[in-house]
């Protein structure tokens, strides 16, 4: 199963264990019931990558029942895991506990290092979003002890970056700065584009908080580039506006109308007239500032274009003023008029 990030938190959640990985040892024969219920944990699993939450919680339940009649303690264990991940998922962050509590105990019982792993790792990320750092803290750092024992990497990385995010969280942004550079490094070692990416824009949303502009523009840049391999355009335009943001602040004008550019390019492609508008929106700012007074006319009148074209009499209006402002400003009154 494919690790993957939740991009609305931040958070790496690593996969969760297939039954064949970590029960293969058993005898079994394929029609026995035990077989049966490792197929379908495998589903569950699956309904879980593809987040079909209700679906794979229905199929937890039978699959946690089937193994209690069988006294399964190591499936039951994985079964509980795997649902506490999937109330992680849903923002049901107490059921998530429960359940991974329950995993937790299973796996010690069974010698399960691997759900135990990932037991501990849910439970720090579950306590994180509730605000309950210092178990948030104590479970993540369990994880990471375990995860290196097992020699699991990518456990470690996802440790290593949860971690940071409980310490930005805090409010402690060099410790999670620490933290973040050693999950990339290891991001880099299994040449992981995806977690690469996140961890680099938790890395770059560290810096920023510390207002350190340089580093976060080159966070952000490396980020530019992944987002480019894997062909990910609206990702791309959103790092773009970031980026130019960052230059911006570092008083980069120019290399901050390069990216609203390049930002504006990909909406036009994508004929994304909201982000569209902002890009336009952003340069006529730049353009403004910088006593560039024609280029910020042109980017006034493309977005009275829009407005126009999507009918919004407010922002149509809003843009006649600004029109006539700046008209005002350069002294061509005629123009102005013309607005």
């Amino acid at each position: 199963m494919a690790d993957f990030f939740d991009s609305y938190r931040g958070t790496f959640v690593p996969e969760t264990e297939r039954t064949t990985d970590v029960r293969n040892s058993k005898a079994a024969s394929f029609g026995s019931r035990k077989a049966e219920l490792d197929q379908l944990l495998e589903k569950a699993i699956e309904q879980y990558q593809i987040r079909d939450y209700p679906s794979a919680l229905k199929t937890f339940r039978h699959v946690l029942f089937g193994y209690r009649e069988v006294h399964d303690l190591q499936g039951e264990g994985m079964t509980l895991s795997g649902m506490g991940l999937t109330f992680y998922a849903l923002g049901q962050y107490q059921e998530a506990i429960a359940h991974s509590y329950q995993a937790l105990a299973m796996a010690r019982q069974t010698m399960d290092r691997r759900t135990e792993r990932q037991a501990l790792g849910n439970l720090g990320n579950a306590y994180r979003h509730l605000n309950n750092f210092e178990k948030a803290i104590e479970y993540k750092g369990q994880t990471l002890v375990v995860a290196r024992e097992i020699q699991d990497r990518r456990g470690e990385m996802a440790a290593l970056n949860n971690l940071g995010m409980v310490y930005k969280a805090m409010g402690d942004c060099e410790q999670a700065i620490a933290y973040y550079e050693q999950s990339l490094r290891l991001a880099k070692e299994l040449h992981d584009l995806q977690v690469e990416g996140q961890v680099l824009r938790n890395l770059g949303n560290a810096y920023h908080a510390l207002e350190n502009g340089q580093k976060t523009v080159e966070c952000y840049e490396q980020l530019l580039e992944i987002a480019r391999q894997q062909s990910d355009l609206s990702t791309e335009g959103q790092i773009l506006k970031n980026l130019a943001s960052a230059c911006y602040s570092l008083g980069d004008c120019n290399k901050a109308i390069t990216y609203h550019q390049l930002r504006l390019a990909i909406a036009r492609t994508l004929r994304d007239r909201r982000n569209e508008d902002q890009a336009l929106e952003s340069l006529g700012v730049i353009y403004d500032a910088m006593g560039d007074y024609a280029k910020a006319i042109e980017c006034y009148e493309q977005r009275l274009a829009i407005a126009q074209s999507a009918q919004d009499k407010d922002l149509e209006q809003q843009l006649l003023t600004s029109l006539r402002n700046v008209c005002y400003a350069v002294g061509d009154y005629a123009r102005a008029n013309s607005y």
